[in-house]
């Protein structure tokens, strides 16, 4: 029997036998259900409009319910209007209503039209489940509707009276927003996002705030999230970094309308030190337009070089502390002979493309000078002390991890970093050796540290390094390549010192024998388990596949980025689980005046529906059960006594 503690605490919810059996039946029927849909996302960099278009669209599933449930009864358009309308309800309402097409036939029908589609979407819930969704100023309306008899004359008219009265006290558009909303909510049972949520793309902060509105959603982080998280604990490197990626990618709105950082020390210290450098090798990529901090190219080119080289000198000031990172060669400042104009890189000297340094002492490449000390204290307050950033921060913490095993699944963002005879690399660190699993775990534990122990002590100000060499480190599991050539690309024109070799992993991988070894290094095995992986960019107009080893392996990075969709041909991936198979969504660019609906392809059919029973929730659900009747027992024992009132 239960610990007899555990069991009289779970009699203050279950007072009596019946309490107990009833929950005991309630959990079985659970048990017997479809499992929910999951939705696998990964390497969102800052596509806001696109990843949100995504998540309300449910990746074109919802499109397709509509197709199945009125086919043979709406034309296209209608079904497209429709489809509009549950993915932005307050906007194309609003629309509407200032165009005078909102009237009462057109809100009667539509809300009959939008019950069809919660029927559907809600089947494979419980009446409980469905009824928590539901928005509470609506929830006894819309729980009647979606049980109406159509066989009972006077179920019908009771039907009908509802939406009269709806209609007739004018809460017609507001009825139909709570519907649209537990439509979307309801066809995304769990939400996994594998990593690099920021960076690149123009507003970050906005998917954040749409993902803290999620119901289930779960993280593993990437390198540019860590790289965020590592500024907001103040780490210098991390700071620099994350604003030299947004000012590269002309990513103005993320840092002064999404987080409220103030970069106007850094653009009046760039449009000093550099007035007279045209800093052409530093001019920004614009893929997206800033609305509301629209800044000169020129200035934004000046701005990027002068992050650009105080990052250097902060990166090798970590590396000069942190021995254990073997990274001593990535210190290219030092490399330079600032008379000839030429940097050594792994022993072959290169010329310059940009020799002015105004503020790099050649005798001591990596000090800052007073103003680079200034300026960084300045910049690094506006991280310790955002709000908004924090409260992200922390989402991430609390909702992330480096890996999940979930359902046979084992999630993660870049890789287990492996040597090329296919055994765990290892990385030494404190004076222990970490490698697959127990390396992952050991990072996990890092970056907690980084955030939640007390700043001043050396433990934490290591783990904040640490942070740094997880976005960059030959041997981080989210980076996964030898070496970061951020330094080659500003400065050497020979486009082969540009290149950064990935870890064996990568090749390896694609082999089913070695995803079977990872997967049994976490505990997974059977054909029902899967790696899914993100971080690389699947290159499907060079004929690539995301299924890989045989379909042990889904690498799902098709680009939803901008700045990788010339290299991928598409806009992304969403890989879908429902109850009775896996299937890959490719997205096309995103246009909001245009119909993207991706096209779905099943990869795999499962032998026989997944139930709610054969996931990891029925697991927990048995373990209730079986709780459940241990308090049964102790009740009909006389063990512990019931409350009867």
């Amino acid at each position: 029997m239960k610990d007899l503690a555990y069991l009289k605490l779970m009699a203050r919810e279950y007072p009596t036998i019946r309490a107990a059996s009833s929950e005991i039946i309630n959990l079985t029927a659970i048990q017997g259900l479809p499992k929910g849909t999951e939705y696998f996302f990964s390497d969102l960099h800052g596509e806001h409009e696109a990843f949100i278009h995504l998540l309300r669209s449910a990746s074109g599933v919802i499109r397709e319910k509509i197709s199945e449930t009125f086919s043979h009864i709406l034309p296209e358009k209608e079904e497209v209007e429709l489809a509009n309308l549950i993915y932005y309800p307050d906007r194309i309402m609003n629309q509407l209503e200032l165009s005078g097409q909102a009237d009462d036939d057109w809100l009667r029908v539509t809300i009959y039209r939008l019950v069809q589609i919660c029927k559907v979407v809600s089947s494979k819930y419980t009446r409980s489940k469905v009824r928590k969704k539901m928005p509470p100023e609506f929830a006894y309306i819309i729980d009647e509707l979606l049980h109406v008899d159509y066989n009972d004359d006077n179920k019908r008219v009771y039907y009908s009276e509802i939406i009269r009265s709806i209609i007739d006290i004018r809460i017609g558009d507001k009825f139909i927003i709570a519907l649209c909303e537990l439509i979307q909510n309801l066809t995304i049972d769990c939400l996994h996002i594998i990593g690099d949520i920021f960076d690149r793309g123009p507003r970050a902060d906005m998917i954040m705030n749409e993902l803290l509105q999620f119901h289930d959603v779960d993280i593993q982080w990437g390198n540019h999230d860590i790289s965020w998280m590592g500024a907001a604990t103040g780490n210098l490197a991390c700071i620099c970094n994350v604003l030299r990626i947004a000012i590269s990618y002309n990513s103005f709105d993320v840092l002064e309308d999404g987080y409220g950082i103030n970069l106007r020390p850094l653009s009046m210290f760039a449009a000093r030190v550099y007035r007279n450098d045209p800093c052409e090798r530093f001019s920004p990529q614009i893929l997206d337009e800033n609305i509301y901090d629209a800044v000169d190219p020129g200035l934004a080119a000046k701005m990027h070089k002068a992050i650009a080289i105080i990052q250097f000198k902060v990166e090798g000031q970590i590396i000069k502390r942190h021995p254990e990172y073997e990274m001593n060669d990535r210190v290219l400042l030092k490399a330079i002979d600032y008379n000839k104009g030429t940097v050594t890189v792994e022993g072959k000297e290169y010329p310059l493309l940009d020799t002015l340094f105004p503020t790099i002492d050649p005798a001591s490449p990596l000090t800052l000078n007073q103003e680079e000390e200034e300026l960084l204290r300045t910049l690094q307050l506006s991280f310790l002390h955002n709000e908004l950033l924090h409260r992200h921060v922390r989402f991430l913490y609390s909702h992330g991890s480096m890996y999940k095993c979930y359902n046979s699944n084992l999630l993660y963002h870049g890789c287990i970093p492996m040597r090329e005879d296919g055994t765990f690399e290892e990385i030494c660190m404190e004076g222990s050796s970490y490698s697959g699993k127990a390396l992952m775990d050991y990072v996990d534990n890092k970056i907690q540290n980084a955030y939640f122990l007390p700043e001043h002590t050396q433990e934490s100000r290591d783990a904040r390094d640490f942070m740094w060499y997880l976005w960059c480190g030959a041997k981080s599991p989210v980076y996964g390549k030898g070496k970061m050539t951020t330094f080659e690309h500003y400065f050497i024109e020979d486009h082969q010192t540009h290149m950064e070799p990935m870890n064996p992993y990568y090749r390896l991988s694609i082999k089913e024998e070695y995803c079977e070894k990872i997967l049994s290094e976490f505990g997974l095995s059977g054909e029902s388990a899967h790696i899914i992986n993100g971080h690389v960019p699947v290159k499907i107009k060079e004929g690539e596949s995301p299924v890989k080893a045989g379909g042990r392996l889904f690498l799902i990075d098709g680009g939803l980025s901008k700045a990788y969709q010339s290299k991928t041909g598409i806009a992304g991936y969403t890989l879908i689980y429902n109850s009775n198979h896996l299937a890959l969504a490719e997205h096309k660019p995103f246009d909001p005046e245009k119909e993207s609906t991706p096209r779905v392809s099943v990869v795999e059919n499962m032998k026989r529906r997944v139930m709610v029973a054969d996931t990891d929730k029925g697991a927990e659900l048995t373990g209730r059960i079986e709780d459940l009747k241990e308090l049964v027992a102790a009740y009909r024992e006389g063990i512990i006594k019931e409350r009867v009132e």
